[in-house]
């Protein structure tokens, strides 16, 4: 089986990029435990959780995407996380400027 950056040796998700190449078994626990996160009094409503209590998340953006951009920051909220979102041109990365983002940090 070819090496996955998405999943570890254990079978384990690490990364989810793509929902190509996950095993059926797997994509379901995913979903299961997506619908853990619904209030069930209220199922259009979501629980927040401290899962990300103490983490930030850093979320790199190509595109100009309000709606993406907020989505994905107020996901991050909900699971308590800091949010850090970073925007880099795709006319600066032709111009040979790097955005790296080093790693997501704990102030644990």
């Amino acid at each position: 089986m070819p090496r996955s950056i998405q999943i570890n040796e254990s079978g384990e998700l690490v990364h989810l990029l793509t929902t190509e190449g996950i095993p059926k078994a797997l994509m379901l626990r995913i979903l299961d435990r997506a619908n853990a996160f619904l209030d069930p009094k209220n199922p259009k409503e979501v629980v927040n959780a401290p899962l990300l209590d103490g983490k930030s998340v850093f979320n790199l953006f190509f595109e100009n995407s309000t709606r993406t951009r907020t989505t994905f920051e107020i996901a991050a909220k909900r699971l308590s996380a800091d949010v850090v979102n970073l925007m880099c041109r795709r006319r600066a990365l032709q111009k040979a400027s790097h955005c790296w983002i080093r790693s997501i940090t704990s102030r644990r």
